[in-house]
């Protein structure tokens, strides 16, 4: 096992995507905000900072908080040519309840197995072995590669790293998009509701007042929010809002009334729509029923709010990647990506970003997360294919002869 952990390595050093990817997976990241045991990501930043130096880049480690570490290499041209970001983070969520070894990193029945395969060591490896092969020469422009921590929670890596004050003309974010590019995702807003009644003996529907039954009526009222995100026009790769009910809890004994019951509900947004429109929505609603129900008492509070966002789908970082995908083999196709991603952060920095990866969204998180080993060589070609052209400044060019030669 040391000899083909040797090997293993020795070819991540060499820059070979499926070794970079068993080295990532076998390195345990798992989030500690997740899992109390989480190992976070000290080591798994240690062995990638290790590997930029090797290939020249200039490497900074950032501790964005206590062992949580950012990596950021630069690889220089000669200043004059435009800044690419390539971005991918190291945590991992958790292992309970997996029925594989997590760290294993084993590669059986066309496979890549482990704990981040997919989410998203899996992309971390391809923009890594495409860093690798774009160092080899020099170029005009200037390469980020930034690897940032807790994303799978708060994402505090990245809101460290826009905070830094980094700039790029574009960026891709490796999250597993199965190779199609995805410039549009969603956002999200998370609402608390707080029912209050009257607790009272169970024999005392005079004086008892339910909590419980007036959330449950205010989730019944909601549908009517529901039919309206379901009818709207829908975005053309993102579909529909929507909401669902995350939680709830309330009550103290099957013979009492609930003083309280707290609802937390998550609203999935869309390009546009704001956290304050959302907090409307519900409010609405609520004023509407509190209108026909004079015994409810309710309060809405605001909790984590993340912007969906969106750059332009004729934009050159779209187009090119495209069209890079279209000369490396791979069918260009464009989607919508349903999660909440880091590139919101970018794209409000104002450096315009897409999310571009192996592995389905399906597998991630999953009890046997896996990858598919050939998507990661494949993304690493195709992001080398598109960062040389982005930074030689030929993307219009390499736009017109992929588009040409897919043709």
């Amino acid at each position: 096992m040391s000899q083909e952990k040797g090997r293993i390595l020795e070819d991540a050093q060499a820059g070979d995507p499926v070794a970079l990817a068993r080295a990532l997976v076998a390195t345990p990241s798992v989030n500690p905000e997740i899992e109390e045991s989480g190992a976070g990501e000290a080591a798994v930043a240690e062995l990638t900072a290790g590997w930029l130096r090797s290939w020249g880049l200039s490497v900074e480690t950032v501790e964005v908080g206590a062992g949580r570490w950012n990596v950021v290499g630069r690889l220089e041209g000669d200043g004059v040519g435009p800044t690419l970001l390539l971005n991918g983070h190291l945590d991992t969520v958790g292992v309970a309840g997996m029925n594989i070894e997590p760290f294993g990193a084993e590669l059986k029945d066309g496979r890549l197995w482990g704990r981040g395969s997919c989410d998203m060591k899996g992309g971390v490896a391809a923009l890594l072995a495409a860093t690798a092969k774009i160092a080899r020469e020099p170029l005009p422009g200037v390469l980020v590669v930034a690897l940032t921590a807790d994303e799978e929670h708060a994402s505090l890596g990245m809101e460290v790293l826009v905070s830094s004050g980094i700039r790029a003309d574009a960026a891709v974010v490796c999250e597993p998009t199965s190779l199609a590019v995805m410039p549009a995702h969603k956002g999200f807003v998370w609402v608390e509701a707080t029912f209050r009644g009257r607790a009272a003996h169970g024999s005392r529907p005079d004086v008892g007042v339910d909590a419980i039954e007036h959330a449950g009526r205010y989730l019944t009222a909601l549908g009517a929010l529901r039919t309206r995100l379901r009818t709207g026009e829908p975005h053309p790769l993102l579909g529909h809002g929507s909401f669902h009910a995350g939680t709830i809890e309330g009550g103290s004994a099957a013979s009492v009334y609930p003083d309280v019951c707290r609802l937390v509900l998550e609203r999935r947004t869309l390009p546009g729509e704001s956290a304050a429109g959302t907090m409307d929505e519900f409010q609405t609603i609520l004023d509407e029923l509190a209108a026909e129900v004079p015994e409810l008492e309710a309060k809405l509070t605001q909790g984590l709010a993340r912007p969906a966002t969106e750059i332009p789908n004729d934009s050159p970082l779209v187009t090119g990647l495209l069209a890079a995908c279209a000369v490396e083999g791979v069918e260009p196709m464009l989607a919508g990506m349903t999660a909440w991603v880091d590139a919101s952060f970018l794209n409000q920095a104002g450096i315009s970003a897409v999310c571009f990866g192996p592995g389905s969204i399906a597998q991630a998180h999953s009890a046997d997360e896996w990858v598919d080993p050939s998507e990661i060589v494949t993304c690493a070609a195709v992001l080398e294919r598109f960062s040389h052209d982005f930074l030689n400044g030929d993307l219009g060019e390499m736009v017109t002869d992929g588009f040409a030669e897919a043709g």
